[in-house]
Parts: structure tokens; sequence; C-alpha cells
């Protein structure tokens, strides 16, 4: 038999961080920011959807192997059942050729179509559509005002990432994890844009606090997939 060792029992706290060395830990941070972050679409349901005209959702906006297609029938556009003030919006889009669409913001209810009141996150196929022609126009601009100098959308059918960063008046577009709008709404520079584009005439353009996130319905097939907000304490300085 063999003999057996006479071996001093460790004590309770050298075993708890014996344990934590090899057990993960979840970090408090990231805790924290699960809990803060909304899924607006998981791949599973639009329960955080609705029709922007109707409350149901148009036929043309199905969900297919975890991916939100929108075919390119007349179904109108979609918007989020909740407002949102200050956030982080992330989200996945891809385009067929010569798609475009788009994700607008701070959107009102009841007018005609949410860009009345919403800026616009341009979704689009530059190479084929002819809005990639114009910077103020192409892929991950703010629609006909602020351009997307530095930003190279993936080629059709590939997923790009988009982020839109909204505090205050303070406004930052994504693509691709790099940042190609940055804008302050009511600056001076922004009311010289705005003087000289279209929205001069749309008296609630851009004037809303709050608002809700849009899909846009541009006639064109369009996917998008993974898309979560976080909202922003205002009272912050985080980003």
């Amino acid at each position: 038999m063999r003999k057996i060792q006479n071996t001093r029992l460790a004590s309770p706290a050298a075993l708890w961080a014996a344990i934590c060395l090899v057990l993960p830990v979840a970090s408090p941070v990231a805790a924290q920011d699960a809990e803060e972050t909304m899924v607006l679409f998981d791949g599973t349901n639009l329960d955080h959807w609705r029709g922007y005209n109707n409350e149901a959702i148009g036929e043309g906006w199905k969900i297919e192997d975890g991916i939100l297609k929108f075919d390119g029938s007349d179904s109108g556009d979609i918007v989020t059942r909740e407002e949102f003030a200050d956030f982080d919006l992330t989200f996945e889009w891809a385009v067929t050729p010569g798609a475009n669409s788009g994700v607008l913001y701070r959107a009102g209810m009841g007018d005609a179509a949410p860009y009345l009141t919403a800026p616009e996150y341009q979704i689009l196929d530059n190479d084929r559509h002819a809005d990639g022609k114009n910077k103020l126009t192409s892929a991950a601009s703010m629609y006909g005002l602020y351009p997307s100098d530095k930003g190279t959308p993936k080629p059709v059918g590939e997923w790009n990432s988009g982020r839109i960063v909204i505090k205050g008046n303070r406004v930052e577009h994504w693509l691709n994890d790099t940042l190609v709008v940055a804008a302050e709404l009511g600056s001076d520079d922004w009311k010289e844009r705005l003087d000289k584009s279209k929205f001069r005439e749309w008296e609630k353009f851009a004037t809303l606090a709050s608002g809700r996130i849009a899909l846009q319905d541009h006639g064109d097939e369009v996917w998008y997939r993974n898309i979560k907000i976080r909202r922003i304490d205002s009272a912050s300085d985080e980003k």
C-alpha cells in the first residue's frame, strides 16, 4: 500500500483564488453594457418594429436565415416602436446591385414619410446607383448634407457594419469602423448646408430631440441584421 503523505489543506481564501484563476469572470463593464443594450433585431422576430403608416409591417419585409430582407416591393417604411433621443446604434447592412435604402433616426410619426423629420444614413450600391457619384448622397453619408469621404463600402452582397451615434446635437456616422460623418445640428455649418439643400423647406426636419429609428422602403432589395441600440445618458461625456 502506498503511504499517504501528510499534506496541509489550503485555506478557503487560497482555494477561492485558485478557482478564480480557472473559471472565467464576467467583466462588470461588459455586464453593464449588456443590460443597457437593446437588441432591435436578433434574426428571429420584428417585435420591436411596426409599419410607419400602419401598425402592420408590409409583406415585403421578411426574415430569412436570421436576416431581415426587404424584397423591393411597395411595403412601406418600418420604424421602431420606441423613441430614442441620445443613442449608439449599430447594425449590419448589405445591398443588391443598384440598390438604395436608408436608416433614418429621430423620426416623428404622423407625416407622409419619416424623411420629413429624420436625417438619413444612406444605404447604397455606390458603383451602380447614380447617387454613388456624389459624396453627399453616397453610402454612409448624411443624405444630402454631409458627405462620406473616408468610408469604403464593401462589394455588393457583402456585409458592411454601420453605426450612428447621437448625443445632444452631435451626430456621427461610421462605416466599417471608420468615422465618415461628424455633424453638429444647429451649428453655423449645419445651417449653411441646410439652406443649400431641399430640406430647407421642411419645417420639422432634424428638429426633434427624440424619435423612432426607421428602415426605408426605397423600392430596392436590401438586407439588415444584428441591429442593436444603446441609450446614452445625456448628462455624461460618454460617446
